[in-house]
């Protein structure tokens, strides 16, 4: 997957017991900006309205301040000018301008001696399993089995789906973004890491994963109980009570 690794948390939960901190603070300041941004420009896509067209901007910008003030607080130096054009450059008209989270697909692929498949992504260095964009006239499975092939050379077969997961929620991207993961088994092929968007590729056992491996604390006891032949029920993140602070 080219712009962010699905599964290594860019801002990792820090509250305890209910305590709000710095990092929590953070990810609800872009969860707000994103979803904004989301409700302007679906509006802007659908709208013949000068005057709402007018409104939708503002709330870009209004979004774009939040988003800013989030990168300062991770240290990242962005103008607002940019969010405001970027969002406005992605608007569509219609049904194609409805704003909806990005989807990847990622497969946790075993083989006879109980191993997952990891490549080591090239921008980052970090250890994860094949994951990759749902490309338009593919479906999700067959997403899964051409991204493992493409990343490592091995040849899979979709067995089920281990997970449906907020991307955002859990911190892995700053951007809306669904998580459909596969369980997928091996069935042949060589093991080829894919010369520029992996460093390398193995097979690992659960107690000899690679380091630094992304994510393992939340899908590992999924990923090797699949792959040890146990029928695992598919995890999906739960409501939050409420959705929005404020809500009665």
């Amino acid at each position: 997957m080219a712009d962010e690794d699905a599964g290594a948390p860019s801002d990792p939960v820090t509250s305890v017991e209910g305590t709000l901190r710095p990092g929590d603070f953070t990810r609800d300041l872009i969860r707000w900006s994103e979803t904004l941004a989301a409700v302007a420009r679906t509006g802007l896509g659908f709208t013949q309205s000068l005057y709402e067209k007018e409104r939708f901007e503002e709330v870009l910008k209004v979004a774009s301040d939040i988003k800013a003030a989030a990168d300062e607080a991770l240290e990242v130096r962005r103008e607002q000018d940019h969010f405001v054009q970027e969002w406005l450059e992605s608007v569509g008209e219609g049904v194609p301008g409805y704003v909806t989270p990005k989807v990847a697909v990622g497969a946790v692929v075993g083989n006879a001696a109980g191993e997952i498949l990891l490549v080591q992504r090239a921008d980052s260095g970090i250890w994860l399993y094949p994951t990759g964009w749902a490309d338009i006239g593919y479906s999700p499975s067959e997403i899964a089995v051409k991204e493992v092939e493409e990343e490592t050379g091995i040849l899979c077969e979709p067995v089920q789906v281990l997970s449906v997961i907020d991307g955002q929620r859990m911190g892995f991207t700053r951007f809306g973004m669904y998580m459909i993961l596969f369980h997928c088994r091996a069935i042949g092929g060589e093991l080829k890491p894919h010369p520029l968007e992996t460093s390398g590729a193995g097979w690992f056992r659960r107690d000899d994963l690679p380091w630094p491996t992304a994510g393992a604390s939340w899908w590992g006891d999924l990923a090797f109980g699949a792959i040890n032949g146990e029928r695992m029920m598919a995890s999906f993140d739960p409501p939050r009570e409420p959705i929005w602070r404020g809500e009665h």
